[in-house]
């Protein structure tokens, strides 16, 4: 890709935990720059874990081959019909545990770098209710839209997002990767500037843990990587209920915060991760 993205250089951390409760944890994710994915899977072992491993598979496939960083909404848009494509095969050809058709669905929360208007930007595309939130000069935003039963009742003012938060149905979605329908994602677009870290993580982290909460963690934790520890693990600690996983990625250079060491984290890297996926 000669297009100037290979030069904005992008520090990364990931963390998943099964929690408290669950048996398996059904959550994937992908942190292979410059392709970021967290996808929460449904339908129980060997349903969900399979569907959201099939979306890190194909952005994962995305980010080894390379792609054209001026069609980045087209780009997203085919792989997520691979993704689709591939659920309905796997579908077809193999059965539940319980020996009955398989049934497997998913979210999915993508980050990539596009090239718009000359100049690079995030692409931000969302399924389902996993999140994407903006952290910038210690401000917390979330910047997609829950696809749920609760979200579409906030939105009609029927109930507040205190009572989303506990209500019965927080947990239905309204698009997902899986169905007999081809599901359109929301899609967002970010300066750089505009977004020093982002955070993509599944309900099992918002579901427990609060907005004002995540933005404190955040705002402790300069690398990444420890950021995405903490925020997995403030989810067990609260209950861990379900799954819970988070990617947070910083583009380096634009955080306000000085105490941020770029060559160090750089130098780090290896200690900490090994060589980067």
């Amino acid at each position: 890709m000669d297009d100037g993205l290979d030069r904005v250089e992008l520090h990364y951390g990931a963390a998943t935990d099964v929690g408290l409760v669950r048996e398996v944890n059904e959550d994937s994710h992908l942190a292979d720059p410059p392709v970021f994915v967290v996808a929460d899977g449904m339908g129980g072992h060997d349903g969900g874990d399979v569907a959201s491993r099939i979306v890190a598979e194909e952005f994962a496939r995305l980010a080894d081959v390379g792609y054209d960083a001026r069609r980045g909404r087209h780009v997203v848009d085919a792989t997520l019909r691979q993704c689709q494509l591939r659920l309905r095969q796997y579908g077809e050809t193999h059965l539940g545990s319980d020996g009955g058709r398989w049934h497997g669905g998913t979210t999915a929360v993508v980050a990539l770098l596009v090239q718009e208007e000359g100049e690079p930007r995030w692409l931000l595309a969302n399924l389902g209710d996993s999140r994407i939130y903006r952290f910038n000069q210690g401000e917390l935003v979330r910047v997609s839209v829950d696809h749920s039963v609760v979200q579409e009742l906030v939105d009609a003012g029927e109930i507040t997002e205190e009572e989303a938060a506990v209500h019965p149905e927080r947990h239905i979605v309204t698009r997902a990767l899986g169905g007999p329908d081809r599901p359109e994602p929301d899609y967002f677009t970010l300066p750089l500037p505009e977004a020093e870290r982002i955070l993509l993580c599944s309900d099992g982290v918002t579901g427990m843990v609060p907005d004002h909460d995540l933005a404190t963690l955040l705002g402790s934790h300069p690398d990444p990587r420890d950021a995405a520890e903490r925020v997995v693990a403030a989810a067990v600690a609260a209950g861990g209920v379900d799954n819970a996983t988070a990617v947070v990625v910083d583009v380096m250079g634009l955080a306000s915060d000085d105490s941020y060491d770029s060559r160090r984290q750089r130098e780090s890297l290896h200690e900490k991760l090994g060589a980067l996926p």
